[in-house]
């Protein structure tokens, strides 16, 4: 029924599960939200060995997003990080680490407005979209794969 998932995969769809709970009516949901929020950055930290690399940077934006978004008078703004995690759950697509791919210490080429055409409009793609936007566009198509 399910296609094998990696745990990336479930902290998203748990955590878009939990902010959409919270938008429809059960506020206490943004703090599970949260809460999945800490232990992505806590576990791919570990995984990953240092707090900069790429996938912690992806999740240390998105806990920050949510912690901005649990100050009251931003509490109408839970539907943006709940957006971008249901688009990456259902499609693959993350706009927040196509943004974060951009900034100087990411990037592996220089920052042109082609390149950054390419990362917000190229689709989904296998691993991390730091290394398909580091090589040529030609040679980017064939690390590119459906949505999951």
């Amino acid at each position: 029924m399910f296609k094998h998932r990696d745990i990336a995969w479930w902290y998203w769809a748990a955590t878009a599960a939990a902010l959409v709970v919270g938008i429809a009516g059960w506020p206490e949901a943004f703090y599970l939200a949260t809460a999945l929020g800490v232990a992505q950055v806590l576990h791919f930290w570990v995984r990953e060995g240092r707090l900069m690399a790429f996938p912690v940077q992806v999740r240390m934006v998105f806990l920050a997003v949510l912690l901005l978004c649990a100050w009251t008078p931003l509490n109408g703004l839970y539907w943006l990080p709940a957006a971008g995690a249901l688009v990456r759950v259902l499609f693959g697509y993350c706009l927040l680490a196509r943004t974060l791919s951009l900034i100087p210490g990411n990037r592996r080429i220089p920052l042109t407005w082609a390149l950054a055409w390419r990362t917000f409009t190229s689709p989904p793609v296998a691993g991390s979209i730091i290394d398909v936007m580091s090589t040529p566009p030609l040679a980017q198509r064939s690390a590119c794969h459906e949505p999951p």
